[in-house]
């Protein structure tokens, strides 16, 4: 039996199916068209609209007024403040984005196989919830120049005293005038100056010493007493409280200076040393005859140590790159540790198994598998390194802030810091514009790639 087939006639264009059809899809896009129409003139007003304002306002003068075509681009490139600024920045994206990169893969592979692995995160992670305003002043503190104040010279001053002998009275200074025993060697310390002989005594008065400054074993100082074939002398606080006394000699309320290292030279030559008592005594026995110098050697007042200048010009850019590490951390080892556990176990396994080592493991297996994620954390961080400004801002100190000036800060000083030049301001904003969209497009390509 045979079975007719009857054929549709084929819809005509412009019937009621496909006019239903372009209806639909023209609602569809003005629906899509008013929920974007929001977020586009944000975008439009917040970035688009300073985009173009700042290309244009580049091109004319500080006031505005005139149109200066490419005369600010040259100025930039020509001014030694600018070009210092864009040196230091070069410095930051080559240091810090590779740096930050390698520590959170280091920290990601450390901990991932640990049981406070979540902990150790979330503590890295914190200082991200810090803003960078926060974070500069904590760290201005921390590299403070005085050791009661920063953190960082309180240890090095522990360090370093531990095994230096820190200077017993810094800053005290021989009295001068009539009746003064003493005159600077021209090294730092003092040196008697009148001979001494077996039998003699010298007073040798000091000053620039606070009183409550002093040792707490030191006692009211006695006057040394003459021994036959022996050098005396007393090393005392030449100043008496309320007022009063002889300089250069010892009187009543006048305290000695316990510790001082004291040396008896000849022709240049040290043949004995002593060191003072609490009441600022000392004593050289057994002198042969001759003529002798004491000596107070600088030791005794040499300038106490008090750390490293972490905020002067040669370290101020490292400093400001650590406190920089030490927020942005967290960011890098969340990110890369969410694709380390991605990671197929099975594949780490069977490398192990075939007799791979952890660090072959890790060089070629753990790191290729990483290369998206790691390339994403790279960019990022090389887009913000870009456009760092608070920390040099309030880390570095005014006189050593060009030290460590990177655009971003020095488009604001042209602009607004004192400079009153919004031309030039633009043109550093364009050229800092310019150096981060490669960077940006870079990044919107990998997003795109592991969308699809």
């Amino acid at each position: 039996m045979a079975t007719v087939q009857t054929a549709l006639p084929p819809a005509r264009a412009g019937g009621p199916l496909e006019t239903r059809a372009r209806r639909r899809s023209r609602r569809a896009k003005i629906t899509a068209a008013v929920f974007a129409l929001p977020a586009l003139v944000l975008l439009g007003a917040l970035v688009g609209y300073p985009i173009v304002y700042s290309v244009i306002r580049s091109l004319f003068d500080a006031k505005g007024d005139h149109f200066v075509g490419l005369d600010n681009y040259r100025t930039l490139f020509s001014d030694h403040a600018t070009l210092i600024a864009l040196r230091n920045t070069m410095v930051w994206v080559l240091v810090v984005p590779a740096l930050l990169t390698g520590i959170g893969l280091l920290l990601a592979v450390l901990t991932d196989r640990v049981r406070w692995k979540t902990a150790f995160k979330l503590v890295i992670f914190m200082p991200m919830a810090v803003s960078f305003l926060a974070a500069g002043i904590t760290f201005r503190l921390v590299y403070d120049q005085d050791p009661d104040r920063g953190v960082l010279n309180a240890v090095a001053v522990s360090v370093h005293d531990a095994f230096h002998d820190s200077a017993s009275y810094p800053g005290a200074r021989a009295r001068q005038g009539a009746g003064a025993a003493l005159e600077g060697d021209g090294h730092g310390g003092y040196t008697t100056s009148a001979a001494a002989s077996p039998g003699s005594t010298v007073s040798l008065g000091m000053v620039g010493i606070l009183p409550a400054k002093l040792p707490k074993d030191s006692v009211q100082a006695a006057p040394a007493a003459a021994r036959p074939g022996s050098v005396t002398g007393t090393v005392f606080l030449d100043f008496r409280p309320g007022g009063g006394g002889r300089p250069g000699q010892v009187d009543s309320g006048e305290r000695g200076l316990p510790s001082v290292h004291v040396q008896l030279q000849k022709d240049g030559h040290t043949v004995a040393k002593a060191t003072s008592g609490p009441d600022g005594t000392f004593r050289f026995a057994k002198v042969p005859d001759g003529s002798y110098k004491v000596i107070l050697p600088k030791s005794n007042f040499a300038t106490a140590y008090s750390g490293i200048s972490w905020l002067g010009p040669g370290l101020v850019t490292p400093a400001i790159m650590a406190a920089y590490l030490w927020v942005w951390t967290g960011f890098a080892l969340v990110l890369i540790g969410a694709g380390l556990a991605a990671l197929p176990r099975e594949v780490l396994e069977a490398a192990r198994m075939d007799g791979a080592t952890e660090w072959q493991t890790f060089r070629r297996i753990t790191v290729p598998l990483l290369a998206p994620v790691l390339s994403v954390v790279f960019v990022t961080l090389v887009i913000n390194v870009m456009k760092v400004f608070d920390l040099v801002y309030i880390i570095a100190p005014g006189p050593v802030q060009q030290n460590a000036n990177v655009l971003a800060l020095q488009m604001w000083l042209v602009s607004f810091g004192g400079g009153n030049n919004q031309g030039l301001g633009s043109a550093i904003g364009v050229v800092l514009l310019l150096l981060v969209v490669p960077a940006m497009v870079l990044n919107i390509r990998r997003f795109r790639r592991s969308g699809s």
